[in-house]
């Protein structure tokens, strides 16, 4: 299953325009797809311009973007974590993600009601961080119940380190902090709390919804929210949903540019959006390039070569001999394959090379 990214907020915050605005087409450019695999799940091409350029070089037959997956999930009220609302189901949504993209209201508008009277969206985050948190809780202490006997009679080393971390955990979530803030200092550590689950441990990304004013330079409401988040090891972005919803409508790309550039901005909201979910998932992207295919795979940060060929077949793993990579950049400026090999730029890797983001690959393989 791919990996994915849940969109979360209070009700009447922007969250389900943004998503629709993912899900048109004309958002971005003439061919951004998307499609539907449920009702709340949509499957979104990453903007890449270096696949634009790639593909002018190389007029391929067929094109294959990179693509993230973004779950539209219900809106949460007070007591989800007791079940009040679609409480669980919200929670059972957001633990089968990957990560978060959480919506706040940072607009002014009458005819728009606020579930709460007023417009807070730090009050908001905290409402939804403290439902949360409260689940996270729940699943610290029934670890805890089972870990520390034996973590203090047993002289299990794995036991007592499991403790340690959970005894952290609680710690930071009994102060109202997230469990990502608290820093973990081994791999073991690191894989015991992935094992965890714990919905305030997912990587998130806070999305300020202004209105058309604040798109390029954003209010008092997101000054508020990039304080909030300040020790929080989160990302902020600024997006005004309703003026993606405006240029959503425009017929041509041309028209849409305009419009962008009329209030400030370079390019859309959804674009810089969806990019950052890529990157909130710690995904990244290597190419192969040809005549026939001009495709985007999609890969783990950190990945080697063998794991990376993995991507395109299993059997490209198993029987990998090497691989041979291009930078983009010299792939660009040297005028394609045969240029790089005139000038002795091909590079030739084994099994410990660590793929970077933006490489031209060719496995070599034997099965």
């Amino acid at each position: 299953m791919a990996l994915q990214c849940g969109i979360v907020g209070l009700p009447n915050v922007g969250k389900s325009t943004l998503f629709n605005c993912l899900s048109n087409a004309k958002a971005q450019s003439a061919n951004f797809p998307f499609c539907t695999i449920e009702p709340n799940v949509g499957v979104i091409t990453v903007p890449d311009e270096r696949l634009n350029r790639l593909v002018e070089m190389c007029e391929p037959k067929s094109v294959v973007p990179a693509t993230v997956e973004i779950v539209d999930i219900a809106g949460l009220v007070k007591g989800a974590s007791k079940g009040e609302g679609l409480g669980n189901k919200f929670l059972a949504n957001i633990r089968e993600t990957d990560a978060i993209i959480h919506v706040l209201r940072c607009f002014d508008d009458d005819n728009i009601t606020h579930v709460d009277g007023s417009i807070d969206p730090v009050r908001d985050k905290e409402i939804i961080d403290f439902e949360l948190q409260l689940k996270d809780l729940e699943t610290i202490e029934s670890r805890m119940a089972r870990t520390q006997k034996q973590a203090q009679t047993g002289g299990d080393k794995t036991a007592k380190m499991q403790y340690e971390v959970l005894c952290r955990f609680k710690e930071a979530l009994d102060k109202g902090k997230p469990a990502r803030s608290v820093a973990l200092d081994t791999p073991d550590e690191q894989k015991f709390a992935r094992e965890l689950f714990l919905l305030t441990d997912k990587p998130v990304l806070y999305v300020c919804n202004v209105d058309d004013a604040s798109a390029a330079t954003g209010n008092k409401y997101v000054e508020a929210v990039r304080q909030a988040i300040s020790e929080e090891n989160a990302q902020l972005l600024i997006v005004a949903a309703q003026t993606e919803a405006d240029i959503a409508e425009l017929d041509t790309y041309e028209e849409r540019q305009e419009f962008l550039n009329e209030i400030g901005l370079q390019e859309s909201g959804v674009a810089r959006l969806i990019r950052s979910a890529y990157a909130l998932l710690n995904l990244q992207t290597f190419f192969t390039a040809g005549a026939d295919e001009v495709r985007a795979w999609t890969f783990m940060r950190g990945a080697k070569a063998p794991q990376c060929a993995g991507v395109i077949h299993t059997d490209f793993e198993k029987g990998f001999i090497r691989a041979e990579v291009i930078k983009y950049d010299d792939y660009v400026n040297l005028g394609g394959e045969q240029g790089v090999k005139e000038a002795g730029k091909l590079g030739v890797e084994g099994k410990e090379y660590v793929v970077q983001d933006g490489d031209i690959m060719h496995f070599r393989f034997n099965v």
